[in-house]
C-alpha cells in the first residue's frame, strides 16, 4: 500500500513525458513506424516500464531515461533529414516487388517476404489478383505501393471528359448540439440561414441537432435520435387524427 501513491504520479508523470515526447518527434513516428521506430518504440516502453516498477526509481530516474532516450531519438531524426545518405542505413529504402507485372524474386529474397504475404498486402489495397499489378514498392514501414495496369485503373474526371468541379471540403457546422462560429464565417452563411436549414427538418432548435455539415450550398443535418423519435410519433399522431376524421 505504501507503494500505491508513488506509483500513481510516477504513472501520470511516464504518460505526460511520452505523450509531450511523441508530440516532439512527430506524427510520422507513428503513421510512418519503420523498423528502427519499431525497436525504439519498445525499448523506450521497457526503459519506461522497469523504472515504474523498480522501487529504486523515482520521478527524476524516469524522466532521466525518457529524456536520454527522447534525446537519441531526435538527433537519429536530425541526422536523417540532413544527411540524406544516413536514411537508408537507418531507415532503409523502398524495394521494387513487382516490376511491369513480374515478381522481382531478388528483392523479394532481401526483404525476407514470400508470395503470400505480397498476396495480403495487396489485398489491403483493395487489389484481389497480381494480374491487375503494373508496380508494387515494399515500403520501408512495411507498407505496399500498388501502380496498377490501365486496364484495371479507375477511370478519373479528365479520362471521362466531362465537366470538372472544383473540390469543395464538407465544413461542421453544428456538432453535438452547438454551432460552430469560425466554421460559419470560413463557409459564408449566416446563422439564421443555418436556423431556417433546421426548421426545414422538422427541427426547432439548433442545441436540438447532434451533427450538422456544409457542402455544395446545402446543410446536411443529423438530429438526435429521440428528436427524430419525437417528430415521429407528431407524424403517426397526426397521421391517424387525419383517418378518423
Amino acid at each position: 500500500m505504501d507503494n500505491m501513491l508513488p506509483m500513481l504520479y510516477e504513472t501520470i508523470f511516464g504518460f505526460v513525458a511520452l505523450f509531450v515526447l511523441t508530440k516532439i518527434l512527430g506524427k510520422t513516428q507513428i503513421s510512418q513506424l519503420t523498423a528502427f521506430d519499431f525497436i525504439a518504440a519498445l525499448v523506450l516502453g521497457e526503459l519506461v516500464g522497469n523504472a515504474l516498477f523498480d522501487d529504486k526509481a523515482g520521478v527524476l530516474d524516469i524522466a532521466y531515461v525518457i529524456f536520454l532516450w527522447g534525446s537519441l531519438l531526435y538527433i537519429v531524426e536530425m541526422i536523417t533529414q540532413k544527411y540524406k545518405g544516413s536514411r537508408f542505413l537507418l531507415e532503409g529504402k523502398p524495394s521494387m516487388i513487382i516490376h511491369e507485372g513480374k515478381f522481382v524474386y531478388e528483392e523479394m529474397r532481401k526483404n525476407k517476404i514470400d508470395v503470400e504475404e505480397i498476396q495480403h498486402l495487396l489485398r489491403m489495397k483493395d487489389v484481389f489478383s497480381v494480374q491487375e499489378v503494373e508496380y508494387a514498392v515494399l515500403e520501408t514501414n512495411g507498407d505496399v505501393s500498388v501502380l496498377k495496369k490501365a486496364a484495371f485503373q479507375t477511370p478519373t474526371v479528365s479520362d471521362l471528359q466531362v465537366k470538372q468541379k472544383k473540390p469543395e471540403i464538407a465544413m461542421t457546422i453544428i456538432t453535438d448540439g452547438e454551432l460552430i462560429e469560425d466554421n460559419l464565417a470560413e463557409a459564408g452563411i449566416t446563422r439564421e440561414w443555418v436556423e431556417e436549414q433546421v426548421h426545414k427538418q422538422y427541427i426547432d432548435h439548433i442545441y436540438e441537432v447532434f451533427f450538422a455539415e456544409y457542402k455544395d450550398k446545402q446543410l446536411f443535418v443529423l438530429p438526435y435520435f429521440k428528436i427524430k423519435e419525437k417528430h415521429y410519433n407528431k407524424k403517426i399522431k397526426k397521421t391517424s387524427q387525419m383517418e378518423s376524421s
